[in-house]
């Protein structure tokens, strides 16, 4: 497929030669396949890839939205076409009629595939073609079994209690990668208690899992969407012996209880893998876990589908296109903001220009772009690391965090010396940034005239597409809306209001996915006339107002009345003087 998609997508105008050729250069470097290059760059959406080789082989096309991709549970579908063979290899059975299976699967031309299943089923094969991320999608909610956590915590509760955790109990501690779609025989009850705790996870779109005991229970949570869930908790009796588990996989020091420790390892599930951070903190009642999921596979790599609003994204590219300047996003750690630079990097990466990135740690590893990772422990601080950076004959610096004085004033610094330099800020609000940095040492006049744009950035609960359900707010909120909005009356018959209800397909939460909201300030020659004489906060707001630029708050009630996410949700995430 991927010889014959470049002159398929170039025949329906979908990509152009350029683009083909940039892709199939990403595709050799980064050993991707094709179709993943065109839409990881924004070329093309995967529904055009996809739809694009439906027209071109005559395969009919299959996706949640035209109902096709909804296998019939009651046929028994997954004993002709078992789970594993599914995730190996892409394809899921959707009905059977007068002897003919019909499968949806990602790549139509794997005839040996479709023989394979001929063979397996007994039955004729009607192929349908699906999008890799839709297919995926629809295969861990049709496969998963929601009940399983809880069956193996309950079963190890009812089995006398194994040997303490050893190191040599499965080959996977030196392979690099967890297996967990690898069923061992004679497999420890708390290495199943610890692999079920984390297929469960990745299945419900965790980001982090809390373990911890307390005087007379212990609690299990999962992070969904920003918010903390509950889940079926392993035995008391089980904790030491589940965190000696996930020390052992971390590399850390199972005998040492009274220090905090970081780790990490790597997961291979469901035909990809995925980086699990670890950090065991010392607490009354025994050591608390904590685990940070990231599924590189759910990074969003594409601009236009951030979150931005039109003019918030055309003034972050009209900045991130200049030649020299600063650049700082701000927001609270884990809103994404690592995630839009990336982003932001990757639109404007071009062979022409030298792109450092100085990070940690580095979550995305982008080509053509020479990235690095902080070591404190060696001297390799981000201030030691940006005056490296200069001698580098760099165009564009990326900066993960400006945490201390020398690394504020090395990136200003670089930006007076000709180059561009995103960065990132713990702070409330974008402007915020601006009394932080100077309160760094930053002189407001040499501020003035190097920072080209300050932007924060906060993550909302997207609504589930299955459930939500059309909801009027009442007046004094559709007031409230259409006053700090800063949107027209008039247009109020193109809105749509929705509120959250739960089913099983998001979890009982309403939601299904994150989106992030901004705020985006392009400095004008009045704000940087404030920053120079006052520094004045309220009157860098009021600039930014008159110039129209978006807040925080703004930008969610723009969500809000295209329905894509609750009023309550956004009243929770920001406040009325963002």
């Amino acid at each position: 497929m991927a010889k014959q998609l470049g002159e398929i997508l170039i025949e329906r105008g979908i990509i152009n030669d350029k683009q083909l050729k940039s892709a199939e250069l990403y595709s050799r470097q980064s050993n991707v396949p094709l179709a993943d290059a065109i839409v990881k760059f924004g070329f093309a959406s995967e529904n055009q890839v996809t739809i694009g080789l439906s027209k071109h082989f005559a395969i009919p096309y299959a996706s949640k939205e035209n109902g096709i991709l909804n296998p019939e549970k009651e046929q028994k579908l997954q004993d002709i076409i078992p789970e594993k063979f599914a995730r190996e290899n892409m394809v899921l059975p959707l009905f059977v009629e007068d002897n003919e299976l019909a499968i949806a699967l990602y790549d139509p031309t794997n005839v040996f595939l479709i023989e394979n299943i001929k063979m397996m089923s007994g039955k004729q094969v009607q192929p349908f073609i699906a999008s890799k991320s839709q297919l995926l999608s629809v295969i861990d909610s049709f496969y998963s079994n929601k009940d399983l956590l809880e069956e193996v915590i309950n079963d190890a509760s009812n089995k006398p209690a194994d040997a303490e955790v050893e190191e040599d109990d499965d080959d996977d501690l030196n392979s690099g990668y967890l297996d967990l779609d690898r069923v061992r025989p004679n497999t420890s009850q708390y290495v199943k208690i610890v692999n079920a705790i984390l297929r469960q996870a990745i299945t419900e779109r965790t980001s982090d899992i809390h373990l911890e005991m307390f005087d007379e229970r212990v609690s299990l949570r999962f992070r969904i969407d920003g918010s903390l869930y509950e889940r079926t908790p392993p035995s008391k009796d089980a904790i030491a012996a589940i965190i000696s588990r996930i020390k052992i996989l971390s590399k850390l020091d199972i005998a040492e209880k009274r220090l905090p420790q970081d780790g990490s390892f790597g997961i291979q599930f469901q035909n990809r893998k995925i980086e699990v951070r670890v950090s065991v903190c010392p607490a009354v009642f025994g050591e608390k876990l904590v685990l940070r999921i990231l599924d590189k596979g759910t990074g969003e790599m594409n601009v236009d589908k951030l979150g931005f609003e039109p003019e918030q994204k055309r003034l972050f590219m009209e900045a991130a296109n200049l030649p020299h300047g600063l650049i700082f996003l701000t927001g609270p750690t884990g809103s994404g903001k690592s995630t839009t630079l990336n982003a932001v990097l990757t639109t404007i990466r071009t062979p022409e220009l030298n792109f450092m990135t100085l990070e940690d740690p580095v979550e995305y590893k982008l080509a053509g772009i020479s990235q690095v990772q902080v070591k404190a422990s060696i001297g390799l601080t981000f201030a030691a690391g940006l005056r490296s950076f200069l001698r580098q004959d760099p165009d564009v610096i990326l900066v993960g965090e400006v945490r201390d004085t020398e690394t504020a004033e090395a990136c200003l610094k670089a930006a007076l010396t000709g180059h561009l330099v995103l960065s990132t800020l713990h702070t409330n609000e974008a402007l915020g940034a601006i009394p932080r940095l100077i309160d760094m040492g930053m002189e407001p006049f040499l501020l003035a005239s190097s920072l080209a744009l300050v932007a924060a950035q906060r993550l909302i609960r997207v609504l589930c597409p299955y459930c939500k359900v059309p909801h009027m707010p009442d007046g004094n909120v559709l007031a409230q809306i259409i006053k700090e909005g800063h949107l027209n009356p008039k247009d109020q018959n193109s809105w749509t209001f929705f509120k959250a209800v739960g089913c099983p397909k998001c979890f009982g939460t309403g939601y299904m996915g994150r989106r992030a909201i901004y705020e985006v300030y392009r400095m004008t020659q009045e704000m940087r006339t404030i920053i120079y004489k006052t520094q004045d906060l309220v009157a860098l707001k009021q600039a930014a107002d008159r110039s129209g630029m978006l807040n925080l708050r703004a930008s969610g009630w723009h969500k809000v009345v295209r329905g894509l996410t609750t009023v309550d949700e956004i009243l929770a995430a920001t406040t009325s003087d963002e």
